[in-house]
C-alpha cells in the first residue's frame, strides 16, 4: 500500500530542489533520510521534512504494520514548478530587468518492498 505527500509552493527553485531529490529516488527510507540529514543543501531539510510526513501517512493507513518490518522505500518524488514572483530590479541607463523568483510543489510517494515481491 502506498501512501503518498505533497508540499506546495516551496520558496526554491525547482532545479535545485530536483538536484537533492535525484539523490534519494528509489532507496530505503531509512538510507534517504540519512542521505538528506547531512547534506548542505537548503533543500534537503525540506524534503526530509516531506519524506516523514509520507512515512507518518503510510503508517496512519497501515496500523498494524510495524514500520520497521515493513520495508519502505521511495517509489517516487518530483518536483514540479510552482508559481513565479515576478519583480523588477533597477538596470542601468533608466531601465529595469525582470527578476523572477521560483517557487516548487514536491510529492513523494512510499511503498512497501515486501509487499511488491508478493504480487509478483
Amino acid at each position: 500500500m502506498e501512501a503518498k505527500a505533497i508540499l506546495r509552493n516551496v520558496p526554491t527553485s525547482p532545479r535545485k530542489m530536483r538536484l537533492v531529490a535525484d539523490m534519494v529516488r528509489g532507496q530505503k527510507v531509512s538510507r534517504a533520510l540519512a542521505i538528506l540529514q547531512y547534506q548542505p543543501q537548503s533543500a534537503a531539510p525540506v524534503l526530509r521534512k516531506v519524506l516523514l510526513s509520507a512515512v507518518a501517512n503510510w503508517q496512519q493507513m497501515n496500523e498494524d504494520l510495524k514500520i520497521e518490518e515493513a520495508e519502505l522505500y521511495v517509489k517516487t518524488i518530483f518536483v514540479d514548478g510552482g508559481a513565479m514572483l515576478k519583480r523588477l530590479r533597477p538596470a542601468p541607463q533608466g531601465r529595469a530587468h525582470r527578476v523572477r523568483k521560483r517557487s516548487n510543489h514536491i510529492t513523494i510517494v512510499v511503498d512497501n518492498a515486501s509487499q511488491e515481491l508478493e504480487e509478483a
